[in-house]
C-alpha cells in the first residue's frame, strides 16, 4: 500500500459518510496514473496553485481598483480568506478538506481585471454571455497548460464546485457538500472583508450599517465571521442527521442577516458613486482593448492566436483580456492609445545643448 492509499483509507475511516471521498472520485476527462503520494484532490489543488492564472490573482481587483495602501484585499487575498473560512466549516462538518481547498484555490481564476467591471463589459461585448465562474472553468480546462496539453485535467468534483460557487438559491448547487461550503464561504468572505475595506477607505462607517444585522452577526469583523461560521456548522450538522437533501447554510435568522448585509453593501458600496466611477473608466479600457485585439489578433500571445485559429477570434480575445492583471491591462492600454514621443533621446553635454557646440558657432 502506497502513501496515497493510506490517506484514502484514512478518509474512509474518518470523514462523514456524506463527504466526497478521493478514492471514489469521478474519473478525469483524460485518464492518468494516480499519484503515489497525493490523492486526486490534493493533486488538483497543487496544479491550481502552481498555475499562472492563480499567480495573477495577486494583481487583480477585489472591489476597489488600485487603492493606495498595502492593506486592501486583492483577488488573491480574497481567495485565501475563502479557503480559511471554508476549511473551518469543512472541519466542523467532517468533510474532505483537500477538495475544499482545491475548489477555493480555483474558484476565481477566471475573474477579469477590474473585478465585476471587467465581467460586466465583457458580458456586453461578447456574443452570448460572459460569467466569471464559467470562465474559471474555461481557464482550468483550456487556457492553462499542463504537460504540453490544454487544461489541468482536474477532477469533476473540483470543476463542479468552481462552476457553482456563485449565486443564491437552491438551483445550480454543487453536487458535493464541499462545493456548497465554498459557495457560502465566498459570500461570507467578500461581504465581511468588503465592509472592512470600505471603512478603511472612508466610504463607510460602522454606524451606517443597519443595526438589525449587526445585532445578529456582531459588531466586529471577526465576530461576524465567527457567528456565520459557527451557526453554519451547527445548523448543517443537524440537517446531516436527517433524511433528505442537504444544504450547507446557517440558520434562518443568521442567513437573513447575511443576505440583508449583502444587499446593503450592493446599495451603498458596489453600486455607489466611487465604485461606479471606477467601473466606467475600467470598462472604457477593456472595451478599447477588446476592439483593438479583434482588429490586430497577431499582437496577442501565441497561445491566443492558436485559440483564435481553432475556436474563433472573439473567444481568443476574451481569453486574452480576461486573464490580464489590472496593471498589465492598463499598461497595454497606455502603450496602444496614450500619445508618446517617438523622437530619439540624445543626451546633452555638460555645457548645454549639443547644438550650442556646433563648429563655427
Amino acid at each position: 500500500m502506497n502513501i496515497r492509499e493510506e490517506i484514502e483509507k484514512r478518509e474512509n475511516s474518518i470523514l462523514h459518510p456524506l463527504a466526497a471521498f478521493s478514492a471514489t472520485a469521478r474519473p478525469r476527462a483524460v485518464e492518468e496514473e494516480p499519484d503515489p503520494i497525493r490523492t486526486c484532490f490534493m493533486l488538483d489543488r497543487d496544479r491550481i496553485i502552481h498555475s499562472k492564472s492563480f499567480r495573477r490573482l495577486k494583481h487583480k481587483t477585489q472591489v476597489f481598483i488600485a487603492p493606495p495602501g498595502d492593506h486592501y484585499r486583492t483577488r488573491l487575498t480574497h481567495t485565501l480568506e475563502v479557503n480559511q473560512i471554508a476549511k473551518t466549516i469543512g472541519a466542523g462538518l467532517n468533510l474532505n478538506l483537500d477538495l475544499i481547498e482545491a475548489v477555493a484555490m480555483g474558484h476565481d481564476v477566471g475573474h477579469t481585471p477590474f473585478a465585476h467591471a471587467g465581467e460586466q463589459i465583457l458580458n456586453e461585448l461578447v456574443t452570448g454571455h460572459f460569467r466569471h465562474n464559467e470562465n474559471s472553468i474555461r481557464v482550468l480546462t483550456r487556457v492553462e497548460q499542463h504537460k504540453g496539453k490544454s487544461g489541468l485535467n482536474l477532477s469533476p468534483e473540483v470543476l463542479d464546485g468552481v462552476l457553482h460557487h456563485s449565486g443564491y438559491g437552491d438551483e445550480n448547487l454543487a453536487y458535493t457538500l464541499e462545493g456548497q461550503v465554498i459557495r457560502l464561504s465566498d459570500k461570507i468572505a467578500y461581504v465581511q472583508h468588503d465592509i472592512d475595506d470600505s471603512i478603511r477607505a472612508g466610504l463607510l462607517t460602522l454606524e451606517q450599517i443597519p443595526q438589525e444585522y449587526l445585532k445578529v452577526l456582531g459588531e466586529t469583523h471577526s465576530k461576524r465571521i465567527a457567528t456565520l461560521v459557527t451557526d453554519t456548522i451547527y445548523h448543517t450538522r443537524q440537517a446531516m442527521q436527517k433524511d433528505g437533501p442537504i444544504r450547507v447554510e446557517p440558520g434562518p435568522q443568521v442567513e437573513q442577516a447575511l443576505r440583508g448585509l449583502r444587499e446593503f453593501m450592493f446599495e451603498t458600496i458596489y453600486r455607489g458613486s466611487v465604485c461606479q466611477a471606477e467601473r466606467r473608466r475600467a470598462m472604457f479600457v477593456i472595451e478599447h482593448l477588446f476592439n483593438y485585439y479583434k482588429k490586430f489578433p497577431a499582437r496577442m500571445s501565441p497561445l491566443y492566436q492558436q485559440i483564435a485559429d481553432e475556436e474563433g477570434l472573439e473567444t481568443a480575445v476574451v481569453d486574452y483580456i480576461s486573464g490580464m492583471s489590472d496593471a498589465y491591462c492598463i499598461s497595454l492600454f497606455e502603450d496602444i492609445y496614450v500619445p508618446q514621443s517617438l523622437v530619439p533621446y540624445t543626451p546633452q553635454s555638460p555645457g548645454g545643448d549639443l547644438d550650442d557646440k556646433k563648429p563655427g558657432l
